[in-house]
């Protein structure tokens, strides 16, 4: 007997397939999300289709255009100045927490990662680069040891990921990374949060460099 599979688990995995789709690049602002070909592409009906969708435009990936007519959203200067802002404000606050509570395997586990980025950027592979940057905050947030501060940062997580997958100076990316973990291995929060502040402000630089171009900051 064939296994039906759960409308929401379906749901679950159009949503998964799509935003990580938008994430990586390969679609792009201004593609169109068309319910009946994407249902098709599934093998599933147009209903998870249709709420993974809802759901996408609520995160922030893509919006209804018109009422036919849905896109994956093109970030604005705004978008991206507002996003930051917040990044800026929680990631540099947990930065300061995990310097003072990190143990041996969290740092361990920080060391593991940055290895697993350093093999990545050496092969120019964007996609691991992207994810294993990801794992190292998210490892930081954890680090941190307060819940309320990862349930804030959760729906905005995926559009920080669209941010950095923006963000193609890999190596100095990198380089930052090897001195935030420095930072908090050093056991002295201040220093912790001065580093993640001016990995924030650069990334944000090099993020609008990149979607925007060279000229004024927003």
């Amino acid at each position: 007997m064939t296994k039906i599979e759960p409308l929401g688990a379906v749901r679950e995995r159009v949503l998964a397939t799509l935003r990580q789709e938008i994430i990586a690049g390969r679609l792009r602002p201004g593609d169109r999300l068309v319910e009946r070909e994407l249902a098709e592409r599934f093998g599933v009906s147009r209903v998870p289709v249709r709420e993974a969708i809802r759901a996408l435009v609520a995160e922030g990936f893509v919006l209804f255009e018109t009422p036919r007519r849905t896109v994956v959203r093109r970030l604005t200067p705004t978008d991206v100045k507002e996003l930051f802002e917040l990044r800026e404000a929680l990631e540099v606050y947990a930065a300061g927490l995990a310097s003072a509570r990190a143990g041996e395997k969290d740092l361990a586990e920080l060391a593991e990662l940055l290895d697993q980025a350093a093999a990545a950027t050496a092969a120019g592979d964007a996609e691991t680069i992207t994810d294993i940057n990801t794992r190292f905050h998210d490892r930081i947030l954890a680090m941190a040891g307060n819940s309320l501060l990862i349930s804030v940062m959760e729906p905005v997580d995926g559009r920080l990921r669209w941010l950095t997958r923006q963000n193609e100076e890999w190596p100095q990316l990198l380089t930052e990374h090897r001195e935030l973990y420095e930072a908090i291995a050093s056991g002295d929060p201040d220093r912790a949060r001065a580093h993640a502040l001016a990995h924030v402000r650069a990334n944000y630089r090099s993020t609008v460099r990149h979607l925007f171009g060279d000229g004024e900051l927003p």
